[in-house]
């Protein structure tokens, strides 16, 4: 059954189009990954009534539902009205607003844009013994910064560097991470702070000769994992929090890449100055026509320099706070005339340094 329908809208819509005609995929945010558990009666209600029975776990912590005909899509919206003012007010989003604009939001019309993406956050340290900060709460932070929005993003939250979340892997991914205080009088020489630290970190302690760990600080990535297994309580974290923003990381078929580090033991302050610039570094990047293009391209687009500037603009660093002075991304290059016959070194090298990859 052919049907005459604006594709473009009903995506901004957040409903995903299907392979079978005149149905659709209904994708509902989750700030942060948690919600509380009554909304999941709301889901059973629209897989059963309007989808086909099943919801999926979006791989961005979304609640999909699948089957949804076209023509129920006003009928669902309505529905959906106290989930997303439930969900977006509990994370502090005005839905009055949209793109940081006073523009009235139609209670009945469903989510008023799908950028940016759903926040996505790990479990943190309301839970996970390796969690260095609350990263539910750092991901409501952010969805108050970039919800609704024209422009898209990508973030995702981990509570440490061992980044459960991936957020290696997106525009611009935050790492809790943990300055450590050592407490020597403590201390009882065992070693097993040294033994974890070159097993799972990045060896950075040593052991000496009278037993007192030493520490190398320029490479500690901030991780806890002395802190986790110090029988004595010699290693603990300092209570402020401290975050490493990673930025420009990407999937996708063509030009998959892992991001770099932009920030370094950057306070939640900074963190948040910066993603409350980012809806004016996008805006600029596209000549303020918004279209679906990502974050980690926009920074190509823009370069790193340009990018720095206007994402730190009004930003005020804490002492602490490292800012990489320049990235480099190198890209794979394909020729479209290599033979398999072609020795190995016929594979051209990436681009080099520049700033815009």
């Amino acid at each position: 059954m052919n049907k005459d329908i604006n594709i473009g809208a009903v995506r901004k819509n957040c409903y995903r189009q299907s392979k079978v005609d005149g149905e659709f995929m209904l994708q509902m945010r989750v700030p942060g990954g948690v919600i509380k558990a009554e909304y999941l009666k709301m889901a059973a209600e629209i897989a059963d009534r309007w989808g086909d029975g099943n919801f999926h776990m979006g791989t961005r912590q979304t609640l999909d539902f699948t089957g949804i005909k076209y023509e129920d899509i006003d009928e669902v919206n309505k529905y959906i009205r106290t989930y997303i003012e439930g969900t977006e007010g509990e994370a502090g989003v005005d839905m009055d607003k949209v793109a940081g604009k006073p523009e009235q939001w139609d209670p009945e019309a469903g989510y008023p844009t799908i950028g940016a993406r759903n926040v996505t956050a790990c479990i943190g340290n309301v839970h996970c013994i390796c969690g260095n900060v609350n990263t539910q709460d750092v991901a409501k932070k952010v969805e108050k910064l970039v919800f609704p929005s024209n422009y898209h993003i990508k973030c995702n939250v981990s509570g440490c560097p061992n980044d459960c979340n991936k957020a290696n892997m997106c525009d611009f991914g935050i790492i809790g991470i943990a300055k450590i205080d050592f407490h020597p009088e403590r201390c009882i020489g065992c070693g097993k702070c040294v033994a974890v630290c070159k097993h799972g970190a990045t060896r950075v302690l040593s052991g000496t000769p009278n037993g007192i760990p030493a520490k190398d600080d320029c490479c500690c990535t901030g991780c806890g994992e002395c802190v986790r297994f110090c029988p004595t309580g010699a290693w603990t974290r300092n209570p402020k929090k401290f975050y490493r923003v990673i930025i420009g990381g990407r999937t996708g078929r063509q030009t998959p890449r892992a991001g770099k580090v932009f920030l370094n033991w950057a306070s939640e302050e900074v963190v948040m100055g910066a993603l409350a610039n980012w809806q004016k570094f996008s805006a600029w990047a596209l000549d303020y026509k918004p279209m679906y293009l990502h974050g980690g391209h926009l920074i190509d687009r823009a370069g790193y320099m340009k990018f720095k500037e206007m994402i730190l603009d009004g930003v005020k660093l804490n002492p602490e706070c490292l800012v990489a002075e320049r990235i480099n991304w190198s890209e794979t290059e394909y020729r479209s005339n290599f033979s398999v016959k072609a020795p190995a070194d016929h594979l051209t090298a990436g681009p080099g340094s520049q700033d815009s990859h």
